[in-house]
């Protein structure tokens, strides 16, 4: 999984952190078919998967390291990357995506200076395309965190970053 390259984020993982992963692969280790439940738990004690976490939980349920990669690198619901104070959703549904979600990624991307699925530096924003939000009828449609924002366009996206600053 190492690509030999210092990542952008180095592993800030905490004791306390690694206690509530060995307390929860205890409680799940010895049942048949619980590796699922224990990684969404060390999701969400890390907020993301970093190679350091699927290893401690690969030795821990017994697994080989891979068959962890490969459960999260296939499910969505995993990030490899940390995610920012402020988690930006570009809905990416097709009811969005005709009338220029697109574009507002786009423009989420070049004005905090990151990739689709990425974080920044600082780590106040991530940014990720979406599949459908649900919110169809204010598509364009993006959330940030839990607040909703409808019927944008990528103009305005300057103007919704500067609440959160």
């Amino acid at each position: 999984m190492s690509d030999k390259t210092t990542p952008k984020f180095p592993f800030k993982g905490t004791k306390e952190q690694e206690q509530q992963l060995k307390e929860l692969i205890a409680k799940h280790k010895d049942k048949v078919g619980e590796l699922m439940p224990v990684l969404q738990g060390a999701q969400d004690i890390y907020g993301y998967m970093p190679e350091e976490v699927q290893r401690m939980v690969a030795e821990g349920m017994g697994v080989s390291l891979s068959e962890v990669f490969g459960i999260v690198t296939f499910y969505s619901q995993f990030s490899l990357t940390p995610k920012g104070k402020y988690k930006i959703k570009v809905c990416m549904g097709t009811a969005c995506y005709v009338v220029g979600a697109g574009d507002i990624l786009d423009r989420f991307a070049r004005e905090l200076k990151i990739k689709d699925g990425e974080c920044t530096e600082d780590m106040q924003f991530s940014l990720d395309g979406v599949r459908c939000i649900g919110a169809c009828g204010l598509a364009p449609v993006i959330t940030i965190n839990e607040d909703v924002h409808g019927r944008i366009n990528e103009g305005m996206v300057p103007e919704i970053l500067s609440q959160y600053t």
